[in-house]
């Protein structure tokens, strides 16, 4: 069957997708994200290494954390994770069971249902709400906290697209992470920002993405902006693509001893 190519085909499979668990498969050849320059999965495998308990927090569905746990000779005896998205946490559970992990179903917001200095390593990628409390709580002195996170202003080109200009913060992010961080109690290790440059080739992919990471356009659906669908088909068809910018916020921070 030929690669559906008219608008209507285009929308058709664009709602019709999978967006389940964090696995970006789907979007090969038709959407690309430049990557960070620091290697995160490397980086929590390196950390990984040197640590017994490790706990990963809004894990999506493993993919990031699971890979990272698979370049290990061992894996850490205590693996852990929280979920808040119910069709993520069977994939997460999957995903884990071959290094004896275990998946908690958890709000994002709400206690981490953890002892006190349970984990030596806390690791999160992506998060949508950072618990900095919880963190500090859930870290054992000398503890570590590596995660990379959405960078204020992510993909600002794709939500202007659907819903016109948005206000921008005046306190530098970074800042406000630092802060927070200092607040719960953390030492502030490193903290580096990137832009890296994410590429559309069809508005089925516009489509799917916006279905599944729903923070970009927060009431999002193909009927209600099927005005501004069409507006984007025609703008990857005159431009050969839609560009847009995703911003990650990389961070290292100690639970003093």
């Amino acid at each position: 069957m030929d690669a559906p190519h008219t608008l209507d085909e285009l929308i058709a499979e664009g709602a019709a997708a999978p967006v389940g668990g964090w696995d970006f498969s789907w979007f090969d050849g038709r959407a690309t994200e430049e990557r960070t320059p620091w290697g995160y999965s490397r980086l929590i495998g390196e950390r990984m290494s040197l640590v017994a308990s490790v706990l990963d927090v809004q894990t999506g569905g493993a993919e990031v954390y699971a890979g990272a746990l698979a370049g290990l000779i061992t894996p850490p005896g205590t693996v852990a994770a929280t979920e808040s998205w119910p069709p993520n946490l069977a994939i997460a559970r999957e995903r884990l069971r071959p290094f004896g992990g275990s998946v908690t179903e958890a709000a994002d917001e709400a206690p981490f249902p953890f002892a006190d200095a349970a984990f030596e390593l806390v690791t999160s990628r992506h998060p949508t709400y950072h618990a900095w409390g919880e963190i500090t709580r859930v870290l054992a002195p000398g503890g570590t906290f590596l995660g990379q996170l959405i960078g204020s202003g992510t993909n600002r080109e794709l939500f202007e697209f659907f819903m016109g200009p948005q206000p921008v913060g005046r306190v530098p992010q970074c800042d406000q992470l630092a802060d927070a961080v200092a607040a719960s109690g953390l030492e502030l290790v490193t903290i580096t920002e990137a832009s890296t440059r994410v590429e559309f080739f069809d508005v089925a992919a516009v489509i799917v993405f916006l279905r599944k990471v729903i923070w970009t356009v927060p009431d999002f659906t193909v009927e209600r902006y099927l005005g501004r669908i069409a507006a984007m088909h025609e703008h990857i068809q005159q431009n050969g693509s839609f560009v847009a910018h995703s911003k990650r916020v990389l961070l290292k921070a100690r639970r003093p001893t």
